[in-house]
């Protein structure tokens, strides 16, 4: 009768695909963010992100005339690369004889810790941005109107706005607000819990809290073709994705599962992002 080893059950590669695909399932904030891995297998872990001023309207111009220039104003930000680990050490009684699934709640656990480094950092970078409307009261339709107006768009896109799940009793008071059983079959972004003034809402623990102010990052997830820059909000840089290593302590009958991600997240387009500061609590209520 052949005998369950550890190394049958414990497979790197399995849990590495394993891991990743939860991560894709656990992260709120990045699936805004365009994913660039040009830095997979090259040298250096600092990169330089260009974001570019707009050079403003067209001019008319006599005929005969020559048109004035204008120069192409740019700015840089600079990422180094960083490095996210967590690790779990399982005993072989704990693999064999253990109650439930080890392996499996590993794996879990993994992917959590890895999801969550990944989207703290994705608010983090949002947070970064120089655009910020004060409210100076609770969330509500008004404020988020008044907020999205600081895009100065010529077109309405797309919007998402991260709100702190405290923040949810006061929007869905909130007649304006579109709760996403109302739009079924119409949902856009990951963890949409419903739609005001076209933009969708999406809760975040991760949504600070500063001051008695909730900072909550408005983010077009959609351009005017016609007048603004493709480039994302957010972008992760990724030199090299989940990766899943196991490491045998045979005297102690132990193994150790790590699991790392080499990447940055930047604000690589400050342009479409406004930081709306909500009260806590209404005002003089």
């Amino acid at each position: 009768m052949s005998m369950t080893k550890i190394s049958d059950l414990v497979n790197p590669k399995v849990m590495a695909d394993m891991i990743s695909a939860k991560i894709e399932n656990k992260i709120v904030v990045a699936p805004f963010a365009k994913v660039d891995d040009t830095l997979a297998g090259v040298a250096g872990d600092t990169i330089v992100v260009p974001q570019y001023s707009y050079i403003g309207d067209a001019d008319d111009v006599a005929e005969g005339e020559a048109v004035d220039t204008t120069t192409l104003v740019t700015t840089t930000t600079e990422a180094t690369i960083k490095k996210a680990m967590k690790a779990v050490e399982l005993s072989d009684e704990a693999v064999l004889s253990g109650y439930g699934n080890p392996i499996g709640e590993t794996n879990n656990q993994l992917a959590a810790a890895i999801a969550a480094k990944v989207d703290n950092d994705a608010m983090d970078a949002l947070q970064t941005a120089k655009t910020v409307y004060e409210a100076g009261d609770i969330i509500s339709y008004d404020g988020i109107i008044d907020a999205i107006d600081k895009f100065g768009e010529e077109t309405n896109c797309h919007k998402v706005i991260f709100v702190h799940p405290s923040q949810l009793t006061q929007l869905r008071h909130d007649e304006d607000f579109i709760s996403c059983e109302k739009y079924t079959g119409n949902v856009l972004v990951s963890g949409e819990i419903g739609m005001i003034a076209n933009t969708r809402v999406v809760p975040s623990k991760k949504v600070p809290v500063v001051d008695g102010y909730y900072i909550c990052p408005i983010v077009k997830i959609e351009s005017d073709a016609e007048t603004e820059d493709e480039t994302p909000a957010l972008t992760i840089y990724l030199k090299r994705d989940t990766n899943v290593e196991v490491e045998r302590q045979t005297l102690r009958r132990v193994t150790d599962i790590s699991v790392d991600k080499f990447y940055t997240v930047v604000l690589s387009n400050d342009g479409k992002v406004v930081l709306a500061k909500f009260a806590e609590t209404a005002i003089g209520g």
